[in-house]
């Protein structure tokens, strides 16, 4: 079956069940805010306790980035509006400013795999071609940024901290955006002010911190991996199209079971890639249902790790390859 078929046939899950998405907040919300309050109050006992409570509340804070994700695509409940107010509150436990989130990564989605049409929602790759054709500045700066302590260390931090403080991608698009990074912000600062007032500083060095960082660099993990696998799909725009970009260009990261339930099954992405309003928790019907979407573009967490040294696009054998293969093309 083509790509493009199974956007039909994948129709059928896309009605969010209202019951079910009021659980999944609150298994998700309720305890977030309770481990939360439960490391505040263990800073009185041992900040390094509290640090511990709040690396493992991580898990919460990553999947309800994967709710608001949801409520971006209007898959988490019918009503649209329900679904951007729910994407906005949850976007200050996340500091992601929802509209301007929602806004790119509707364009990564129309835009995945394509090669002319990078620079948005993505994570920078660059052919084999044009790594080459760079001087030994814009090479030694391509490394830097796919370095995996700097991918994953630093750029997360960049990115909730730094870059979702404005409206980076979209400073021409109206008064929207800045109102949504400028309206974010503020509850942001005023949450935090109130934390520090309340509790002192501790609580935002071992409570706020370590949370959201284990949280960011899981995300940028996940978001890597979706995408920059060895036989991911790049293609120019006059042989690309969105429908193949989805289901060759995205992954299926089969995950064990727990960590499967704290990801919300983003890592069925090809899926989600090809019908991007199912539900999070409609995905497993999926790949129940239709044994060859299970078996696609399969990628285990111990192959996973691997994908961390990919870094360049070949354009001839059409795989993600190392800075040490694409080096022995040349020779």
């Amino acid at each position: 079956m083509q790509p493009s078929e199974w956007t039909r046939v994948l129709a059928k899950y896309r009605e969010p069940i209202l019951s079910r998405s009021i659980f999944e907040l609150i298994v998700t919300l309720a305890p977030f805010v309770a481990i939360w309050a439960l490391a505040w109050w263990m800073l009185s006992i041992s900040p390094w306790l509290a640090m511990a409570l709040a690396l493992a509340n991580a898990a919460f804070l990553v999947r309800l980035f994967m709710i608001q994700h949801d409520c971006g695509h209007g898959a988490f409940f019918k009503n649209r509006r329900v679904g951007d107010w729910m994407g906005r509150f949850i976007g200050v436990l996340t500091l992601t400013p929802y509209d301007i989130w929602r806004k790119t990564h509707s364009i990564h989605h129309a835009t995945t795999g394509n090669l002319d049409k990078r620079g948005v929602g993505d994570l920078p790759t660059l052919t084999v071609q044009e790594y080459r054709e760079k001087n030994w500045v814009g090479r030694a700066s391509y490394r830097l940024v796919r370095n995996p302590l700097f991918l994953f260390g630093v750029v997360p931090f960049y990115t909730f901290f730094l870059q979702n403080r404005l409206p980076v991608g979209l400073m021409r698009s109206g008064w929207r955006y800045w109102f949504s990074a400028l309206a974010t912000n503020v509850v942001i600062g005023a949450a935090l002010a109130t934390i520090g007032w309340l509790g002192g500083w501790d609580v935002l060095l071992f409570v706020f911190l370590p949370t959201m960082l284990l949280a960011a660099s899981t995300g940028m993990w996940l978001f890597y991996v979706q995408h920059q696998f060895e036989d991911t799909f790049w293609d120019h725009e006059g042989d690309w199209n969105v429908h193949d970009a989805a289901f060759n260009g995205s992954s299926h990261y089969d995950l064990p079971g727990i960590l499967r339930w704290i990801t919300a099954n983003i890592g069925v992405h090809h899926v989600h890639h090809l019908a991007s309003h199912i539900p999070f928790y409609r995905l497993g019907e999926v790949v129940r249902d239709h044994d060859i979407l299970a078996q696609s573009r399969r990628l285990t967490l111990w192959e996973s790790f691997r994908c961390a040294r990919l870094h360049l696009w070949d354009e001839n054998s059409r795989k993600l390859l190392s800075f040490s293969d694409a080096r022995a093309l040349a020779t």
